[in-house]
């Protein structure tokens, strides 16, 4: 039987749990931090020595632990690619401007276990020799804000945080800064741009890459909430233990938000991989199933920039063959297993681990009308596809939403996104492209009803032959 595996969330949600400093000591916290502090040297048979920074660095590349922002990036790899011989300092950013609509994993770490992710993001930035650091937390998030720099003056007090942590020589500032409410802030070059405090305009890379050319034009690493609170996990298990968790490739666990027409919608923590998209949805640990006497339409795997799946969907997925040899297997939609290289072979993506469930009583139109409302809104309007196209799609839907549809319509639709997606700086054309792109094709036959039957009541009224309209006729004063 599917069930939770709590690792990040382990006393999240325990009666008497509370998120202040003392609960999080006398759950073993910053136990890794002292352990961390207290690593020695390494000889290696090359005669090299390993210092203590690189071991851990070494284990989370071991770890294989991949971001849970969104793009599924190797953390350990993007480590790696810190310039360290700039001569500049290196920065730190948690990017905890949780955004993507049908997301909220973050937010109960965020609210109800601050320290963790603390603890995290200290041995982070002692392994990459970072001395100040930056929370970049969501506006509306303003209790959030409120509880982190409570808990950052705890730490304080305790020497967790500042000078010459727990005596070991290492000094570190971490602050909090909160955003403004924009969704494009979730895109770390954007972030970066606000943190500067200049309009959030996402940056060109290359060359802008963080790790060479990030806050401040110095290196940065960018990490989400979830992935640096799974490096104290990953200290604490060393990066091979952790590796067993979850599947080849796809290791650790990872925290879903469940939305939507189900019964229990909430976040589960699973190790990546071993939980099918039909248990998330269905199983009693889980969603718990559609609303009694509905069935399934449409499921949207990894928040609002996810290409949707239709209910029924048969997926060709690439499988390894007892000859070692890759083999392409079809699966239900239902059988998939929840990990990023599944669901992106199956043409769609993880990203920030929000799973939208769409029953029968869904007006997929109406569905797609509000994403692409949302994103028309949320474009910084630096690229001209984007800022367009991401308008004239929403205008689009709202007309097919409002009586005003054409038949044409949804090929029209597809010619946007198809001229957003690939030209545009950052992912956001991606993300406001994909939903149309995979709502209008895989129900196309919708769309151009919809479109049809606007313009057939529109020809009606034109003829006067309108029922509606021959009854208001009727009745009007010259008649």
């Amino acid at each position: 039987m599917p069930s939770e595996y709590r690792l990040i969330l382990k006393y999240a949600d325990q009666p008497g749990y509370t998120p202040d400093i003392d609960c999080y000591l006398r759950h073993g916290g910053y136990e890794m931090l002292k352990k961390a502090l207290a690593l020695q040297s390494k000889d290696l048979p090359d005669g090299r020595k390993m210092s203590p920074q690189e071991q851990v660095r070494d284990e989370v590349m071991k770890s294989g632990l991949r971001g849970r922002g969104g793009a599924g990036f190797s953390c350990g790899l993007k480590w790696s690619f810190v310039d360290r011989k700039s001569g500049k300092p290196v920065y730190l950013i948690c990017n905890a401007d949780e955004s993507e609509p049908g997301t909220f994993k973050d937010r109960p770490i965020i609210y109800k276990d601050p320290h963790q992710l603390i603890e995290g993001m200290i041995l982070s930035c002692w392994a990459n020799d970072v001395k100040l650091a930056y929370i970049y937390i969501r506006g509306e998030f303003a209790q959030g804000a409120k509880i982190l720099n409570r808990a950052l003056e705890e730490a304080r007090e305790k020497n967790f945080l500042g000078k010459s942590i727990l005596r070991s020589g290492y000094d570190l500032d971490l602050w909090v800064h909160r955003g403004a409410g924009a969704y494009i802030c979730g895109e770390e070059t954007g972030l970066i741009e606000s943190l500067e405090g200049k309009r959030a305009y996402p940056r060109i890379k290359p060359p802008y890459f963080p790790a060479v050319l990030g806050l401040y034009l110095c290196p940065t690493i960018v990490n989400n909430v979830e992935t640096l609170c799974a490096v104290k996990h990953i200290v604490a298990m060393g990066g091979a233990e952790y590796a067993r968790l979850g599947t080849p490739n796809n290791t650790g666990t990872r925290i879903v938000s469940v939305s939507g027409h189900i019964k229990k919608p909430g976040y589960y923590e699973v190790e990546v991989g071993k939980v099918t998209l039909g248990e998330l949805i269905n199983d009693a640990a889980f969603g718990g199933g559609l609303r009694d006497g509905r069935k399934l339409k449409a499921v949207i795997p990894g928040g609002s920039s996810a290409k949707v799946f239709k209910a029924g969907e048969k997926l060709k997925l690439k499988r390894k063959g007892a000859d070692g040899q890759m083999t392409a297997v079809e699966v239900d939609l239902l059988d998939l297993p929840y990990d990023f290289d599944s669901l992106a072979q199956a043409g769609s993506m993880s990203g920030s681990g929000a799973i939208i469930v769409m029953d029968d009583s869904t007006d997929i139109i109406e569905a797609l009308s509000n994403i692409a409302e949302f994103y028309a809104h949320e474009s910084c309007g630096q690229c001209t596809p984007c800022r367009e196209g991401s308008l004239w799609m929403a205008k689009a839907l709202h007309r097919l939403t409002h009586g005003e549809g054409r038949k044409q319509d949804a090929d029209y639709l597809l010619q946007i996104a198809q001229n957003i997606q690939g030209r545009t700086i950052c992912a956001f054309g991606e993300a406001c492209a994909w939903p149309v792109l995979s709502f209008v094709k895989k129900f196309k036959d919708e769309f151009e009803a919809k479109g049809a039957a606007d313009e057939e009541h529109r020809a009606r009224e034109a003829k006067g032959t309108n029922p509606g309209s021959e009854m208001e006729l009727a009745a009007s004063p010259q008649h």
